[in-house]
């Protein structure tokens, strides 16, 4: 996620602590390249400009020039002022009120409504609620069978009828909401690959019959500024109440997260993370700006871990690795744990300096968990007990049995080794609650 925007700005982030003192001509020539760094991963022009000047003006004052780190006090500044750009605080939805509580879909076709109803309808789920997905897209083929197996793998149900009124079918959805307990429906509505009238009047239709207490715009972030033009389009047709960034797993420059607000007005309210339904984010303006300067993501790891882990597995764990009982069988389930916290790209982004520190160089992509249990699942229980017994002969039986090389066992083992090394680092600095093999 932002892994371009973020490298760039690291860069610039590095000369400019390089400086025993700060002048007001390196403070311009740095916020010159963040400048720079910024239009280049697709920034509002407008938006950029005046974030710069923000930071400049805080930069030149007094408590920075005469500062003993004037370079952290600038970071801290830039830090802050990405949190301000984004939002400064987290938006929530507006999820109270009469039932059900109704929230509205709107985006142009492609941007990711049908799976991100899926992401939400499970996101609500899992919080306790009853929610409902209904199909009001009418125009484009197999729409309502896409959304009718979204529904089914999350186990929500789906409402639909052939009409041509899409407000007749959200009518419809909430009608059932009522007679069958539910207490939220997401709409699923229609989009173009332009803006035009007809789409445009039909949500305004939908809006004025179901009054929806959340209407929500879909953006592909992978789309940069074409993702903020389009917001603008509909926020003057339908004021909706905030935005939600889909394909922020994907190749996103970070232009669209980092100007949608201030052009819009409007709070970026979640971020869709991956193609599997739990991969949704709620959004936080300050966490985002720790993740793009490579300061990580602390909070949102352990939130993350709370979900996935196993609490009384994990204090099982930990007291086996107090008495240095830790096994490659241990290890093994921990990844289990950790895949179901998400892409690892994406959670190594989260551990403070683990991309330029103590991660960096290990081979650890999701597709690498099949060889990695591959390879344990070769072993004997005695192997998996003790891997320090795994001699030549061993390896080379286990590599066979599991189709992979001797040298990816011993890649396995060495790594086993590392993380070894990486749990005592865990420990130390606090995280609880995290898979220890993490």
């Amino acid at each position: 996620m932002f892994q371009d925007l973020s490298e760039k700005l690291e860069v610039v982030i590095k000369k400019l602590k390089g400086h025993g003192k700060l002048s007001e001509k390196n403070i311009s020539d740095s916020l010159k390249e963040v400048r720079r760094v910024l239009l280049e991963a697709d920034v509002n022009f407008k938006v950029a400009k005046a974030f710069i000047a923000s930071v400049q003006e805080q930069a030149l004052g007094k408590k920075v020039l005469r500062s003993i780190t004037p370079g952290q006090q600038i970071v801290k500044i830039i830090h802050d002022e990405l949190s301000k750009l984004m939002g400064e605080k987290e938006a929530t939805l507006n999820v109270t009120g009469a039932l059900p509580t109704v929230i509205m879909l709107t985006g142009l076709q492609g941007s990711g409504k049908t799976t991100l109803a899926g992401k939400l309808g499970l996101y609500f789920k899992d919080r306790g609620h009853k929610p409902v997905l209904a199909a009001a897209d009418i125009y484009r083929p197999a729409a309502v069978k896409q959304l009718e197996i979204v529904g089914e793998q999350i186990g929500v149900p789906v409402i639909h009828e052939d009409s041509k009124s899409a407000a007749k079918i959200c009518l419809k959805a909430m009608d059932y909401c009522r007679k069958h307990g539910s207490d939220l429906v997401i709409f699923d509505t229609a989009g173009r690959l332009h803006i035009d009238g007809t789409l445009m009047n039909e949500l305004l239709e939908i809006k004025k019959k179901t009054q929806p207490h959340e209407i929500l715009f879909v953006a592909d972030s992978m789309t940069g500024q074409d993702a903020v033009n389009t917001a603008k389009e509909f926020l003057n047709w339908l004021d909706f109440d905030g935005v939600v960034l889909t394909k922020m797993d994907g190749d996103a420059r970070g232009g669209a997260a980092l100007s949608i607000r201030t052009v819009t007005e409007k709070p970026i309210k979640f971020i869709s993370t991956g193609e599997k339904f739990d991969a949704l984010e709620k959004f936080h303006p300050e966490r985002m700006a720790s993740r793009i300067l490579g300061m990580g993501d602390v909070v949102t790891l352990v939130e993350k871990a709370q979900q996935a882990v196993d609490q009384e597995q994990a204090e099982k764990l930990e007291k086996k690795l107090r008495r240095q009982q830790f096994t490659l069988k241990d290890f093994y389930d921990q990844l289990q744990q950790i895949k179901k916290m998400g892409p690892l790209d994406q959670l190594m982004g989260m551990i403070p300096g683990a991309q330029k520190g103590m991660m960096k160089g290990m081979q650890l992509d999701d597709t690498a968990f099949v060889g990695v249990e591959a390879i344990i699942n070769s072993m004997t229980p005695g192997e998996r007990q003790r891997p320090q017994i795994i001699d030549g002969s061993r390896r080379r039986r286990i590599a066979k049995g599991s189709g992979k090389s001797v040298q990816d066992v011993n890649q396995l083992l060495k790594q086993f080794k590392m993380m070894q090394k990486m749990m005592k680092n865990v420990n130390k600095i606090g995280l609880k609650g995290l898979p220890i093999g993490f």
